[in-house]
């Protein structure tokens, strides 16, 4: 008789091999050439670059758009993140419950997920257009001027943000999914209890989902800091004053437009490490509240 935990079927190591070649040869193996690539001189364009040893480290430590760029970033976060979350579970939870109706206006929240980043931004810079852009004319029905949205620093952060609350279909799907999963009985049962609709809310929907609002936070900070080049790129190219000079753009920049394709490898690996810094301050202040449980 064997001892210890049993070991998994061979047919599930079959069927996680493809995920851990994919893994190893699309993530791993580049993160390990990128962060190889930064301690060298490398422009991108030359076939042999040469070991500088923490040249580009001494260089970024005196980078004051480098600042510039990590401020604009957390910033970034503190705004997009949030939004997308309520944004996602507000109407995962609404459209949950059968509606007439229902199945057109889930489709309608889920469509702008399938529109290319590129479409969705120049559609925006259209919205946004001081001029004509129907947001501001929406304004001006209740008296207000309206924004000069991309001119001025705060005004084309919180237009950045905006952009990035309509591409929810993902977060918005989860959330409806999990709704649907809740034992109804639960529900039955508080409202014979006198709960009301937002007493539910706050007592049984919220703490029962709280799993998938964990996952959709890590999953959303991980997107806001990594994956926002587009709509910076398209929609301000890192301006005005750097306000939306977000790492992703700085380290194209870098490493495209200033052939520091070594410092572009460098800032990239900080990006992973400040990735990574946040969601496990993110988990810890979960564990720390006993949200899970």
């Amino acid at each position: 008789m064997t001892s210890g935990r049993a070991r998994p079927p061979l047919t599930a190591w079959a069927f996680l091999a493809p995920y851990a070649v994919a893994v190893g040869l699309l993530i791993v193996l580049p993160a390990l050439l990128n962060l190889g690539y930064a301690f060298t001189d490398h422009t991108g364009l030359t076939r042999d670059p040469q070991f500088v040893g923490l040249d580009n480290v001494r260089r970024m430590l005196s980078d004051g758009f480098l600042l510039d760029s990590v401020q604009a970033s957390a910033i970034h976060l503190a705004l997009a993140v949030p939004l997308r979350l309520l944004a996602a579970v507000g109407l995962g939870l609404l459209l949950a419950a059968p509606r007439p109706g229902g199945r057109w206006f889930r489709v309608a929240v889920y469509l702008p997920t399938v529109v290319p980043d590129v479409a969705l931004a120049v559609l925006f810079l259209w919205v946004l257009n001081p001029l004509y852009g129907p947001l501001n004319q929406l304004l001006g029905l209740f008296g207000h001027p309206g924004f000069t949205w991309l001119s001025d620093p705060g005004t084309a952060r919180v237009a950045v943000a905006l952009m990035l609350v309509f591409p929810i279909g993902e977060g918005f799907l989860v959330v409806l999914a999990a709704r649907r999963l809740l034992d109804g009985r639960l529900y039955e049962a508080a409202a014979l209890e006198g709960c009301g609709p937002f007493g539910q809310l706050r007592r049984l929907t919220l703490p029962m989902l709280a799993p998938v609002l964990l996952l959709l936070a890590v999953r959303d900070t991980i997107l806001t800091l990594q994956v926002n080049f587009v709509p910076a790129y398209v929609l301000t190219d890192g301006r005005p004053a750097n306000a939306t000079l977000y790492l992703p753009v700085y380290i194209f920049d870098q490493a495209f437009e200033f052939s520091s394709f070594a410092y572009g490898a460098l800032i990239t690996s900080v990006l992973m490490v400040v990735t990574a810094v946040v969601i496990t301050a993110l988990l810890l202040v979960v564990r720390r509240w006993r949200v899970l449980r």
